[in-house]
């Protein structure tokens, strides 16, 4: 006994300093919106959530990310891209590492990164809004290697930059380029060799996923034209399908949804603007994959930005154009019956906590509700961020460990104690 107590002890200790869960990189730790860690709390004070810090930081879409004791933002003040870590409990700055940008966003929306960082083994890879790759230490900040991705693959800057986040994959980096000399790269993660290149599509909006399907490790890409599978070690295309409005003014940004399913995976895309909303089955042939489309239309789900999150059956997500005043809908992922909508909900994100969703509304409202079938069925809600009448929060939040971590456009970084 003598000798286990301290050994329990530091067990304590050490279980009291590693992170129960992390959100590495965006939409969360599989990219598919969904938290694993420790319960949140179902009632929050009138006042809402304890804020436990807040930050001042600069322009950008680029949401937090969480991992290994730090919160990395990607940011930017005046003429310079800002990669910036803070301390998860406190908001304290561990480190800042930054270069000059010279980004100008076509519509005047906003002219930071739009990318959220990519945290793995110990290094933050991010994206900036005009296509440098960078990669860094996550202990210090200190770069390791740079790509002017822009520059080198020829990308036209598009209508608002480079925004789609980058799959780091078995020591592989890879980016929705969209240049002519290359629009899917792949780079060495601990180097910045290329190692592939892969049809040249230019750019979306939309952040890639690396996922099974059919029992196969495989990279999926929405580019600003087509939905593409790619194979990791080589990024041979095994099935594309055409996904582009008719239109210049697409806007193809959701990232796709993969459902595992033994009859034959399943995959939804949505874009705004014309090509609308689908799901198909993914399944094979004497040559290659083939795509089986299961429902497809304009009326379903349009995802003008934000990605849905699924669970046992149903589709959570918003319909609609960000502009006209979004509706929040749950829809059934097999047929596309709708089985309810919360009209004129406006835009916003969505993750998954349990059998519950936890929304950001763009206007700055949180709201937790059950994620069921049934009917749109609200918790409990506050208004963490001052409303104006404006969008003031379109970045994707973190949730890790209970804290939450948001941004809004009025340049605030806060953290939310959403733990029972």
């Amino acid at each position: 006994m003598r000798r286990l107590i301290p050994f329990l002890l530091f067990t304590i200790a050490l279980s009291a300093q590693t992170p129960t869960s992390d959100w590495p990189q965006f939409f969360g730790p599989t990219r598919n919106g969904v938290y694993t860690g420790p319960p949140i709390s179902e009632k929050w004070p009138a006042a809402g959530p304890k804020v436990l810090w807040r930050r001042d930081v600069g322009e950008g879409f680029a949401g937090p990310v969480v991992a290994q004791g730090h919160v990395v933002l990607f940011h930017r003040q005046g003429g310079r891209e800002i990669v910036e870590a803070f301390d998860p409990n406190t908001g304290t700055t561990q480190w800042k590492y930054d270069y000059p940008t010279t980004y100008r966003d076509d519509f005047g929306f906003d002219e930071g990164p739009r990318a959220a960082p990519v945290v793995v083994d110990g290094v933050v890879y991010t994206f900036g809004a005009e296509g440098k790759l960078n990669a860094l230490a996550l202990a210090t900040g200190k770069p390791i290697w740079s790509e002017d991705t822009a520059k080198r693959f020829g990308v036209d800057k598009g209508f608002f930059g480079a925004a789609g986040s980058p799959i780091v994959e078995d020591g592989r980096v890879v980016a929705n380029v969209g240049g002519k000399e290359g629009g899917i790269v792949a780079f060495d993660a601990k180097t910045g060799k290329v190692l592939w290149t892969a049809t040249k599509d230019e750019a979306s909006y939309s952040s890639g996923i690396a996922t099974n399907i059919g029992g196969k490790r495989t990279l999926v890409f929405l580019t600003r034209a087509n939905l593409v599978g790619l194979e990791p070690a080589t990024g041979k295309v095994l099935f594309q399908k055409r996904w582009r409005a008719l239109q210049a003014a697409s806007v193809n940004a959701a990232t796709p949804v993969i459902v595992n399913d033994p009859m034959g995976d399943l995959i939804f895309i949505s874009a705004e603007y014309g090509p609308g909303a689908g799901v198909f089955r993914i399944g094979s042939s004497s040559t290659g994959a083939t795509l089986t489309p299961l429902w497809a239309n304009d009326e379903t789900l349009n995802n003008h930005y934000a990605t849905p999150v699924y669970r046992d059956g149903i589709l959570y997500g918003f319909h609609g154009r960000q502009e006209y005043g979004q509706s929040f809908r749950a829809v059934e992922l097999r047929t596309g019956k709708v089985r309810w909508s919360e009209e004129r909900f406006l835009a916003g994100s969505v993750m998954l906590v349990g059998d519950k969703l936890l929304i950001l509304r763009e206007g700055g409202e949180l709201v937790l509700a059950s994620a069921t079938p049934e009917g749109f069925r609200p918790i409990t809600r506050a208004q963490i961020f001052p409303a104006s009448g404006m969008p003031v929060a379109r970045a994707f939040p973190a949730l890790a460990g209970g804290l939450l971590y948001a941004r809004n456009v009025n340049k605030a970084l806060v953290c939310l104690d959403l733990r029972r």
